[in-house]
């Protein structure tokens, strides 16, 4: 199991590696940097759905280890623990994004 974990780590880092070179590449050879717009609500919508769908596999994994199909425990756990910490970003954008929107509202016109 521990093997399988570093192996997973380790193909997470050369994915995330990967995105940065082509990340870097992007911005060099494009001298304007994305003049397309961005919604912001689709953004929000699509990191809602994304944390959702890691909450889900993270139900169905602990699902399936009370059940006894699968006996990845340490799997499971450090799954639920990515959907928990993806909620609590999820909850600090919020606030920081409501917080400002009251400031904004507070302001004198």
């Amino acid at each position: 199991m521990k093997i399988d974990t570093n192996i997973q780590a380790i193909a997470l880092q050369n994915k995330m590696e990967l995105m940065k070179l082509q990340a870097s590449s992007d911005i060099k050879s494009n001298p304007i940097i994305n003049t397309q717009a961005v919604s912001f609500s689709d953004t929000m919508n699509n990191m809602v759905n994304g944390i959702n769908q890691q909450q889900l596999a993270a139900g169905a994994k602990m699902a399936a280890v009370d059940a006894g199909r699968s006996d990845d425990l340490v799997g499971a756990m450090v799954m639920s623990q990515k959907a928990g910490l993806s909620f609590s970003v999820l909850m600090q954008v919020r606030n920081k994004l409501m917080s400002g929107f009251d400031d904004i509202m507070r302001m004198p016109l």
